[in-house]
């Protein structure tokens, strides 16, 4: 994981799953994960919902390619790594 680049993603991604459909749920659950992160250093949850999220914003992709922007979703891939 990539604490910096999360730091600036991380906000980017959130603020992308609440206009994406059915991604609300999923945008409060990763800011919880990202802020428990910052408290104790535990990246499981960040992980998990990241991956998650990286899936959702593939499938809104596949139908609309402008819903989601590629170098979002790369840049964050690389963040998680």
């Amino acid at each position: 994981m990539q604490i910096e680049k999360l730091e600036k993603t991380v906000p980017e991604v959130v603020q992308k799953l609440e206009k994406v459909k059915g991604g609300e749920t999923l945008a409060a659950e990763l800011s919880w994960c990202w802020v428990s992160f910052q408290n104790d250093q535990n990246p499981i949850g960040v992980i998990q919902k990241g991956e998650e999220a990286i899936a959702l914003f593939k499938e809104a992709r596949e139908k609309n390619s402008k819903s989601v922007s590629k170098k979002l979703i790369e840049s964050f891939e690389k963040a998680l790594s």
